[in-house]
């Protein structure tokens, strides 16, 4: 892939494993004519969308998420739940989104990154596996809306 420049339109990354909110990235990629790049270890559809790009990587641990951090330059977006990746991308200068809308922030990643430890510190301990809220129609909304948002944002640089 060629290297980006800050000159140059934004791209949205999703780290497309379990992500809920595919089909609402390719429909604002699309309305904002971006190039979305799915990176997955396999077991996504293809798209028959010419914005879009399929990248499989090896089934290894985070192998999506450093292909993405490898990537991903100043002022891309990425979708992710991974906070290690969220954070690694703030690092680069990206926009980074939860699938939920929320916003990773240099104000609030620190205190995401506390909250996983404590939570597998606390999984570790107890031997009880955390339970995640359901993705409700009120997330994809917040998402939908937060990602519009987030690419007009990008797009102004």
């Amino acid at each position: 892939m060629s290297e980006q420049t800050q000159n140059t339109r934004p791209r949205l990354f999703v780290d497309a494993d379990a992500c809920p909110v595919k089909a609402e990235c390719e429909r604002v990629a699309e309305r904002h004519r971006l190039e979305m790049i799915m990176v997955s270890n396999g077991g996504i559809r293809p798209s028959r969308n010419p914005l879009v790009q399929i990248v499989i990587v090896p089934p290894e641990p985070d192998a999506a998420d450093d292909w993405i951090a490898e990537n991903a330059v100043k002022n891309d977006v990425i979708v992710t739940n991974d906070i290690p990746l969220a954070s690694r991308g703030l690092e680069i200068g990206a926009r980074v989104l939860r699938p939920n809308g929320q916003e990773f922030t240099e104000a609030n990643i620190g205190n995401a990154l506390a909250g996983r430890e404590i939570a597998a510190h606390m999984r570790e301990v107890t031997g009880e596996q955390g339970r995640n809220a359901g993705f409700t129609q009120k997330d994809r909304s917040r998402f939908s809306n937060m990602l519009e948002v987030t690419i007009q944002a990008a797009l102004r640089g």
